[in-house]
C-alpha cells in the first residue's frame, strides 16, 4: 500500500456473480449454456422457415410481376442473413474466455446486432430507389399470386416471431432477429392488403407505394438498434449510468479524496464495467483500503456494475474536477 500505483482489483467480491468466468462447472455457467442452446435452436428453426419464405416469395414475385412481393422477399433474405449471423454469434458467445481472448466472445452478439440493423437500412434504401423507378414504369400485376404468397409469409413469419418472442426481451442479438421477423409479418400483411386492392380495384400503384412504406419502416425500426449497438461497440458510457452520480457517491466515502480517470462501459447486453483511479485522503493499511473497496462494491451494485478495477493513489490528483482521463 506504500506505493501509489498499487492495483486494487475487486474481482474477488464478485465471484458469485461471475463464476462462469473462473469455473466452467458452476451452476451459473450451465444455466447460461442452456439458455444459449435454446436460443440457438430457436434461431435455427427461424433460419429454416425464412429460407422457405424467401425462395417462395422470389418465385411468386417473378410470376406475379410484383415489386412489393420481391421487396418482401428481399426483406426475408436479409432476415436469413441476419439470423445466420445471430446464430453464429450465439455459438461464439457460449465459448469461455482464453488467454488470448480474456473476455471470450461476449461482444459477438452486439456486433451481430450492429451488422443486422445496418444491413437492413442499406436494403431499405435500395428498395426506395426500386419503388421510385417502378412508379415511372408501372406494370400489370397478377394479384392472386401476390395475395397467396403474402399470406404464406404471414403465417410462417408469425411462427418465427412466437418462437423468439421470450428471448427477445433478454438479449440484444435475439432482439435484432426478432425485430426483423416482426417487421416481416407487418410488411407481408401490407403486401397482402395491396394484393387485394390490385385484384378488386386495379390499383397497381399500390404495389410501389407499399414498397416505399415498407422501406421507410425498415429504416425507422432499425435505427434505434443500430445506434444502441454502436454505442456499446464504441464503449460509450451506458445510458442507464449517470457517471457523475457514481463518482459523487464514491467520493463521499470516508477516506476517499476523489475519483478520477473514471471509465464506465458496457461489455455486452447485461455487463457494465468500471475502472478508475481513487485518490485517498491519507496513507492507510491494505485492510482499511479493503473496507473502502467493499463499500464501493455495494454502491456499484446499485447501478448494475458487477466488475470494477480501482487503482488507489495518494497525493497524485487533488483536482476533483478531473473526472475522466484527458489524454
Amino acid at each position: 500500500m506504500g506505493h501509489n500505483h498499487s492495483q486494487g482489483n475487486q474481482d474477488c467480491f464478485f465471484d458469485d456473480e461471475h463464476k462462469d468466468v473462473h469455473d466452467n462447472k458452476t451452476t451459473h455457467h450451465h444455466h447460461h449454456h442452456d439458455h444459449g442452446d435454446l436460443w440457438g435452436w430457436r434461431l435455427g428453426v427461424s433460419i429454416f422457415l425464412n429460407v422457405i419464405i424467401t425462395v417462395s416469395q422470389v418465385i411468386g414475385g417473378i410470376m406475379s410481376g410484383s415489386v412489393a412481393l420481391m421487396t418482401d422477399a428481399l426483406h426475408n433474405f436479409s432476415d436469413v442473413i441476419s439470423l445466420v449471423i445471430s446464430f453464429i454469434a450465439n455459438k461464439l458467445t457460449l465459448k469461455g474466455p482464453t488467454i488470448s481472448k480474456t473476455y471470450g466472445y461476449k461482444r459477438a452478439e452486439i456486433l451481430a446486432a450492429f451488422i443486422n440493423s445496418a444491413t437492413l437500412i442499406g436494403i431499405a434504401i435500395f428498395l426506395i430507389f426500386e419503388a421510385i423507378t417502378r412508379f415511372t414504369n408501372p406494370l400489370s400485376i397478377k394479384a392472386d399470386i401476390v395475395i397467396w404468397f403474402a399470406l404464406a409469409s404471414i403465417v410462417i413469419n408469425f411462427l418465427s416471431v412466437v418462437i423468439l418472442h421470450k428471448n427477445s426481451k433478454e438479449n440484444m442479438n435475439v432482439r435484432s432477429a426478432y425485430l426483423h421477423l416482426l417487421t416481416d409479418v407487418m410488411t407481408s400483411v401490407a403486401v397482402m392488403v395491396g394484393g387485394v386492392m390490385m385484384k378488386y380495384y386495379g390499383a397497381f400503384w399500390v404495389d410501389s407505394t407499399l414498397s416505399l412504406l415498407i422501406a421507410f419502416y425498415l429504416i425507422y425500426s432499425s435505427y434505434h438498434l443500430l445506434v444502441e449497438s454502436a454505442k456499446v461497440l464504441m464503449q460509450f458510457t451506458p445510458d442507464a449510468i449517470d457517471i457523475e452520480v457514481v463518482s459523487n457517491k464514491i467520493s463521499d466515502i470516508d477516506g476517499v479524496e476523489n475519483l478520477h480517470h473514471l471509465h464506465v462501459w458496457q461489455l455486452d447486453d447485461k455487463r457494465y464495467m468500471l475502472e478508475a483511479h481513487l485518490e485517498l485522503s491519507t496513507n492507510m493499511k491494505i485492510s482499511d483500503f479493503q473496507e473502502i473497496l467493499h463499500t464501493i462494491e455495494v454502491i456499484l451494485k446499485e447501478f448494475g456494475i458487477f466488475h470494477f478495477n480501482i487503482q488507489p493513489e495518494l497525493n497524485r490528483c487533488k483536482n476533483k474536477e478531473d473526472l475522466i482521463a484527458r489524454g
